[in-house]
């Protein structure tokens, strides 16, 4: 028990300094690892502007059920599909359902006591942010990431191939996109804007390094190796899928087949509910 605190310890100064680093400038690099300026407070909003929505009281920040879990929320920052912080991310913050929180908290304990701890890179996600993906595929000009997390696709096929879609379950509140870190955490180094791109399924060596254990493919790579059992992912890339999949299973979560990093609590507290507040700390604050 006494390694098992040490860790809880040290994680939980990991994570908390990380979510300060990536409110700042430096993009893409894990959480508990980077550093950066705090971002510039946003302007006031206008006396006759309708107020923004907060979340029900069955969310709750993951960071007040366990800090020791990593957070890298990739769409506050540049480093994903669209190459921009994506609308309704105001702070890089997980906000989850109570339930689907404290389910994550116990499959931490049970990979901090084998030398693991999850990661997450999404959570809630708000419609706005949907939209947002959204408008971005329709617009079939902007590749600019295209190189690394669609290499293969057509953009026109985005939505008839299921890459995006009009809405997603994680504005239920109940689906998170994770994977697994091992122990000690290893620094990820930033993500720089216009750097060369490599594709998401590359040798690990070769792609942009994350300090995730090697699943076969990057996250949110839209390609058909990211199915969690494509026969392609063998050996120990496919030994760490099973692991994150079965550690989760045990605590409710079931896998989206065609994406290694997606999972959904069961019971969803809000099975066809698809919030819109913002994910930001007043959101939940008081939960």
């Amino acid at each position: 028990m006494t390694g098992l605190a040490t860790a809880l310890r040290t994680l939980a100064v990991t994570a908390a300094s990380g979510l300060l680093a990536l409110s700042g400038t430096v993009t893409g690099a894990a959480a508990g690892t980077a550093t950066g300026a705090v971002a510039p407070p946003a302007p006031p909003a206008s006396a006759s502007a309708a107020p923004e929505p907060k979340a029900p009281r069955e969310f709750v920040a993951l960071g007040s059920v366990d800090r020791t879990i990593l957070q890298e929320m990739r769409y506050t920052t540049a480093h994903n599909f669209v190459g921009e912080p994506v609308d309704g991310y105001r702070q890089p913050l997980c906000i989850l359902t109570r339930p689907a929180a404290e389910a994550l908290h116990r499959a931490q304990l049970r990979l901090l006591a084998r030398g693991y701890a999850l990661k997450v890179y999404d959570c809630y996600r708000p419609q706005r942010t949907v939209d947002h993906f959204v408008r971005w595929a329709k617009d079939l000009e902007d590749e600019r990431m295209k190189k690394e997390f669609y290499p293969l696709v057509d953009k026109s096929r985005l939505f008839a191939d299921g890459y995006i879609a009009e809405k997603s379950g994680h504005s239920r509140g109940s689906t998170v996109d994770v994977t697994i870190v091992r122990l000690p955490v290893v620094p990820t180094r930033a993500y720089v804007p216009g750097e060369e791109l490599v594709e998401c399924w590359a040798p690990r060596e070769e792609r942009f390094p994350d300090n995730s254990v090697d699943m076969g493919t990057g996250y949110d790579c839209f390609d058909t190796r990211s199915h969690t059992d494509d026969p392609r992912i063998r050996g120990e890339q496919r030994a760490n899928r099973q692991l994150l999949k079965g550690v989760l299973a045990e605590q409710g979560f079931v896998n989206l087949p065609e994406e290694w990093w997606h999972f959904t609590f069961r019971p969803e507290p809000f099975p066809a509910t698809f919030f819109d507040f913002p994910v930001a700390r007043r959101s939940v604050a008081g939960h």
